[in-house]
């Protein structure tokens, strides 16, 4: 018997960590072109291809699909926002066109929809300043336009990655292992929480009835020196790296940007920072 929850996204961190850890109830499938060995064996989404996402459905018949699929590539969406635009909306938007009534949508977004400093609940106005956050906030819109959908916004997961060299824990360690230059940037803060406890709510979030927006919160913000550094120490990794501010590079990035959350309840509770 098929599993009742399908997984869009399985190499990205979170939808990685979901694949592994709940690999009884998942299906996961994969962006594809990505073929890191620890996720050749699960297929690949064709979400250009209406009947492909039809097929899928039909011999499915999910309970549940977890949306962790999107582009998230800051730079290459600025310089090519129509591709970001197709892959992070439109796809989207193929997907919910063929989902099942019966079938529960979560889609997990990002902090991105935000820009500048700030703490930010539910309440908050998106106010994105990237082509990426842009698109974010689309695809959120257009999910919620569906009856019974929830809208998962997280901060910043650490953990392994299937490819060795994605998220910011790997790609220390990949960037210090070929001797190339690391770079910082010192005045971007944001909620910092393991990928394990991220994927660990999300799945919690997804099975109850929660629906609308919700953000996953950490206790604490911290910055990406502090992250480094934490990372550095805890995995002794042997390197050091540049700091430069945020405005002084080619594409956005985040300032300090904080989720909070304007809801109560165990499953709103804030995760654990990294550093405690």
């Amino acid at each position: 018997m098929l599993p009742s929850t399908l997984l869009f996204g399985a190499t990205s961190l979170l939808g990685f960590h979901l694949a592994t850890m709940f690999s009884k109830t998942v299906l996961p499938f994969i962006s594809p072109g990505n073929r890191a060995k620890a996720v050749r064996q699960w297929p690949a989404l064709q979400l250009h291809d209406p009947a492909w996402i039809a097929d899928v459905f039909q011999r499915t018949l999910p309970d549940l699909l977890l949306y962790c699929h999107a582009v998230c590539d800051v730079p290459k969406c600025e310089v090519s926002p129509e591709w970001a635009y197709d892959m992070n909306v439109q796809q989207l938007g193929r997907v919910i066109e063929a989902l099942p009534e019966h079938t529960r949508l979560v889609y997990v977004s990002s902090d991105h929809v935000f820009g500048g400093d700030g703490v930010y609940t539910e309440n908050s106005c998106p106010s994105p300043i990237s082509v990426y956050g842009r698109t974010r906030v689309e695809a959120e819109q257009c999910v919620l336009k569906r009856p019974g959908t929830l809208v998962i916004r997280t901060g910043l997961g650490i953990g392994e990655s299937p490819d060795g060299r994605s998220g910011h824990l790997d790609w220390l360690r990949y960037r210090t292992k070929r001797n190339l230059p690391i770079t910082i940037i010192e005045d971007e803060s944001r909620s910092v929480v393991w990928q394990q406890d991220l994927a660990t709510r999300v799945m919690q979030l997804a099975q109850s009835k929660e629906r609308g927006i919700g953000h996953i919160a950490g206790t604490r913000v911290m910055s990406r020196v502090e992250l480094a550094n934490f990372l550095i120490r805890k995995y002794n990794i042997p390197t050091t790296f540049n700091i430069e501010t945020r405005h002084q590079q080619t594409h956005p990035h985040l300032g300090r940007v904080e989720l909070a959350t304007a809801y109560e309840g165990n499953l709103s509770q804030p995760l654990s920072s990294v550093l405690d």
